[in-house]
């Protein structure tokens, strides 16, 4: 029999049938294999670097980073950079270990005390669901930005998109997405290699056009680069410089993504931690070469460049190096990566909806966990996604502060969803953790889980929720993330305790069909034990 292939029996003794040991090592976590995997390693890296997509997201948050000038821009880029890193190292273990779709909430379920681990596992899937869907609102949002800055620039200034031009864009966006989305796996897969492809051309023509249209004797100097310290808020200047780490950690927030591509990859076991940790690295080394190169060739007047008519800082930076037409064309391109970084998004978070309503977490799970066998995909879970972030998208009709708002919203939510099963495996139960062919060492694994486990507590907890202009925010520039993220999560433990406990276990045992695997039986219920190992 091939190393690539188990006999599984089933109960009705019918004929053996054979299955990747993939799906082997799925049914030690207590699901059947439901959806195609048409993903290959590269491809599932792919999706989390689509996601992250440099220049877009860069051109989508530069404001962020702008306020504290070109170390903001530069230092404020690589430190969270290597503390994402050790997030990211975590999470690889445990996805290396036991690829899921539902990952985050299905560890948080595994490493804590049973007294606390169902509500905890609750929490932890509606908050990644919330900072999933917030995710493709800020990406939309951010490209209806981009889009409507070429119609800026295209008309000389004299269109000046307003809130509802970028709302009414927005839409469009999402509805195309949710279009794009129910199509096969087999066509999405293979649009993640032009994504990475794409993505790595801009930079290059980006690092390359910019210092050549400035011209080498016209150049910042190094000391405006990497040490020009300036505060455009009235935070000090030591908070402002952090404060700038959002533009960072919102871009490099997408690595969960391979995690929920686990049930669609072939070789998981490899995918999802390589997926993790090569999006990471790339999108730190490459970002902060950008942003120095950005800072390198920038107008030494920030305010002039923040407060663009074009509504985008990067598309400023290009207008006054390379000029209208360049600027018009890498913005053009900038837009189309957008588009792609949305359908990402969607398709990895549509992803953690199925799971989480297989699982009967989610309200009307019955219909969402449907998957369309002939298309591989979970459609339901695709439409259920645009229709939410379309209601939550109306925020951007309300005010800057409120837009804002969904950007910290995706950095607070996915990160108290990293932060469960992280802190979980770090201070409870390690010795019950069974490593994949991605492992740190014990003891190397356990420093690096703490590190990541207190970073996130300071993302999560402080950085996200504070307001970004300074101590006296008023309503206009008022930081509502607490406001959202505080109403979701009392909101879902108050659900949990008065209804969802009654009925909710944690992770479902989808695999009743089977009772044994190369003889041994699916043992345990929950999905949480692992078959006997082999010789």
């Amino acid at each position: 029999m091939s190393t690539h292939e188990i006999t599984v029996q089933r109960t009705d003794e019918s004929q053996p049938k054979f299955v990747s040991k993939d799906d082997e090592l799925l049914a030690t976590l207590g699901y059947k294999a439901e959806l195609k995997r048409n993903f290959s390693v590269i491809e599932v890296f792919g999706v989390a670097f689509s996601i992250m997509s440099l220049l877009p997201s860069i051109a989508s948050t530069l404001n962020m980073s702008l306020a504290a000038g070109p170390v903001g821009m530069t230092w404020g880029w690589l430190l969270p950079s290597i503390c994402i890193l050790s997030v990211g190292a975590s999470m690889a273990e445990m996805g290396s270990a036991m690829p899921t779709s539902g990952g985050l909430y299905w560890w948080t379920f595994k490493f804590f005390p049973k007294s606390i681990r169902k509500p905890l596992c609750f929490l932890a899937g509606y908050s990644n669901t919330l900072g999933l869907i917030g995710g493709l609102c800020s990406i939309d949002s951010g490209f209806a930005s981009i889009l409507l800055s070429l119609a800026n620039m295209a008309s000389d200034g004299k269109f000046v998109p307003n809130k509802f031009h970028n709302y009414g864009v927005f839409v469009c966006c999402a509805i195309t997405h949710g279009i794009a989305g129910s199509l096969a796996t087999k066509y999405i897969s293979k649009l993640q290699s032009f994504c990475i492809i794409a993505n790595l051309a801009v930079i290059v023509i980006t690092c390359v056009a910019l210092p050549l249209y400035k011209g080498t004797e016209n150049l910042n100097a190094g000391t405006f680069v990497f040490g020009e310290l300036d505060n455009l808020t009235e935070w000090p200047k030591g908070w402002t410089f952090i404060g700038s780490w959002l533009s960072a950690i919102w871009t490099i927030g997408a690595f969960d993504s391979c995690v929920h591509m686990a049930e669609e990859a072939t070789n998981a076991a490899i995918a999802v931690p390589f997926g993790i940790l090569s999006s990471i690295s790339m999108c730190g080394f490459l970002g902060f070469v950008v942003m120095s190169v950005i800072a390198a060739c920038m107008n030494t007047d920030i305010t002039a460049t923040m407060s663009s008519t074009a509504g985008q800082p990067l598309a400023q930076v290009y207008y006054d190096v390379m000029g209208r037409n360049w600027s018009l064309g890498l913005m053009a391109v900038l837009c189309v990566l957008q588009w792609f970084m949305g359908l990402s998004i969607l398709v990895a978070g549509s992803r953690q909806v199925w799971a989480f309503s297989r699982d009967d977490a989610l309200p009307f799970s019955t219909l969402l966990k449907v998957v369309n066998y002939k298309l591989g995909v979970p459609i339901r879970a695709v439409w259920f996604m645009v229709i939410i972030a379309i209601v939550i998208g109306l925020l951007t009709i309300v005010d800057s502060a409120a837009t804002l708002a969904l950007f910290s919203l995706v950095a607070a939510s996915n990160s108290l969803a990293w932060l469960l099963p992280i802190f979980a495996r770090s201070f409870f139960n390690v010795d019950t953790f069974v490593p994949g062919p991605f492992y740190m060492g014990k003891y190397v694994s356990k420093a690096v889980g703490i590190f990541a486990s207190f970073y996130l507590m300071f993302v999560i907890f402080v950085l996200s929720m504070m307001p970004s202009k300074g101590p006296n925010p008023t309503p206009q520039n008022m930081n509502y993330t607490c406001v959202i993220n505080g109403f979701i999560w009392i909101g879902c433990m108050m659900y949990y305790y008065f209804f969802a406990r009654k009925w909710f276990e944690g992770p479902k045992q989808t695999f009743e069909e089977f009772t044994t695997i190369d003889g041994n039986e699916l043992n345990g219920s929950n999905g949480i034990e692992y078959l006997p190992e082999k010789e």
